[in-house]
């Protein structure tokens, strides 16, 4: 068997939790492989919206195996939140949710460098969630973190040794008063901890690579999006993990040649949360159209997202470093109101028209469109592919003949139902 890998081609909020929980029928396993609670993935059914920041997608049906891989950073405050919050519902999942030794954890002081960072750069802030993910991913790499294993391995000496060197970085280098926002963190980061505890920490990797001998079939969920990758994406405003493809064999212990099948998915349009360059932003009545429309505020912070055009030099991009096979586009219902739809299909850069991404993006990158017919229908009562106005037909059409890749499903509205599986001739 193979891992087949979901994962998003934008700058994140692409809609992969709902087509988790739609694929997750299919599958045996369900895994994380990067991210953390920066993540928010949206699930709707039934009429009532769920949202998961560090818990798998699959979660919602039964019988199925969740996993939190190595490659996630954990917040067990975050965590214990999200377990209250599907008991609430009668959401037991003590029985199928597993969580690797391996995943690093979110510390208090985490939180507050994280915060402390942002402050001491000012203007040039990078936009963080303020959840402690980019620290966090720091100590792992400078060999200083704290793992979920070491819960059960001499935790009580690791943890005051990570703790008083993130107290001497706050006072001596930072100079932030970090006293009461680390008191009023601790007691509930201790509870989360035992919340964390009581659920079965196993060696994921070997947990995944058997369950492949064993013929089961395993998803890998990713977080974020592509144009957001540590090394891929628009640099230095980005996530601290790798969101590509391989950063599914790094985040779960698998070998490249396990890797099957790797959904891309994409909005209809482009949104981004936070700083960066965003070559097809709209800052005009059609961008907040965008904007309100789709409810473009982000599921985990809130804050609105900037809104733009479909950009497909972006989309080939992110597809050749994903080696993405099939294509999955979210979110068409929102341009149901459009007389016209732009997609960008290459780069002005000083007076030179180019396709492919380039190392840096400025102001000097313009965007070249091309304008297609909108359908001025309302998708969401759709419910099979021949009931798509000729329009819709038209732009997917495009979308594949420029990408070369099958698009194989389109979402036409927040709910499982509203999801269209697409056949080809």
């Amino acid at each position: 068997m193979k891992v087949d890998v979901l994962l998003g081609l934008q700058w994140g909020d692409e809609g992969k939790g709902k087509i988790v929980d739609v694929f997750t029928p299919e599958y045996d396993v369900i895994a994380r492989f990067q991210g953390g609670p920066n993540a928010g993935h949206t699930l709707e059914f039934n009429n009532i919206k769920h949202v998961l920041h560090t818990i798998p997608s699959g979660i919602f049906r039964e019988n199925k195996i969740n996993v939190i891989g190595n490659g996630v950073v954990i917040d067990p405050i975050v965590f214990k939140k999200e377990i209250e919050s599907l008991s609430k519902i009668g959401v037991d999942i003590s029985k199928n949710l597993y969580i690797s030794k391996k995943a690093h954890m979110i510390l208090p002081t985490h939180k507050i460098l994280d915060a402390a960072s942002e402050q001491k750069k000012g203007d040039t802030k990078i936009g963080s969630t303020l959840k402690g993910i980019g620290p966090t991913y720091k100590d792992k790499i400078g060999r200083d973190g704290l793992r979920v294993g070491d819960l059960v391995h001499g935790f009580e000496e690791k943890y005051t040794a990570r703790i008083n060197n993130h107290k001497v970085m706050l006072s001596e280098f930072f100079k932030y008063d970090y006293e009461k926002m680390l008191n009023e963190c601790e007691k509930e980061w201790f509870e989360g901890v035992e919340v964390l505890k009581s659920f079965q920490l196993v060696d994921s990797e070997h947990m995944i690579n058997d369950a492949l001998k064993a013929g089961k079939s395993v998803l890998a969920e990713g977080a974020q999006g592509t144009l957001l990758d540590i090394d891929f994406g628009s640099y230095p405003f980005v996530t601290s993990s790798n969101t590509i493809c391989a950063g599914a064999c790094t985040g779960l212990g698998l070998a490249p040649n396990a890797i099957g099948k790797v959904f891309g998915i994409f909005k209809a349009y482009c949104t981004r949360v936070g700083m960066g360059p965003f070559p097809t932003e709209l800052f005009d009545e059609t961008g907040e159209k965008l904007r309100t429309a789709g409810n473009e505020f982000g599921s985990t912070t809130g804050r609105p997202r900037r809104c733009g055009w479909l950009d497909l030099v972006a989309l080939k991009y992110t597809c050749m470093l994903n080696g993405v096979t099939e294509l999955i586009m979210m979110k068409a219902d929102v341009l149901d109101d459009f007389d016209t739809i732009k997609v960008c299909v290459g780069y002005e850069i000083d007076g030179e028209v180019v396709e492919h991404f380039p190392f840096e993006l400025d102001d000097n990158v313009k965007p070249v469109y091309v304008e297609l017919p909108g359908w001025k229908t309302d998708l969401t009562k759709i419910k099979n592919q021949n009931e798509f106005p000729e329009e819709l037909n038209n732009y997917i059409n495009f979308i594949e003949d420029e990408m070369d890749i099958p698009i194989t499903l389109a979402s036409v509205g927040p709910n499982r139902e509203q999801t269209i599986m697409l056949e080809k001739e």
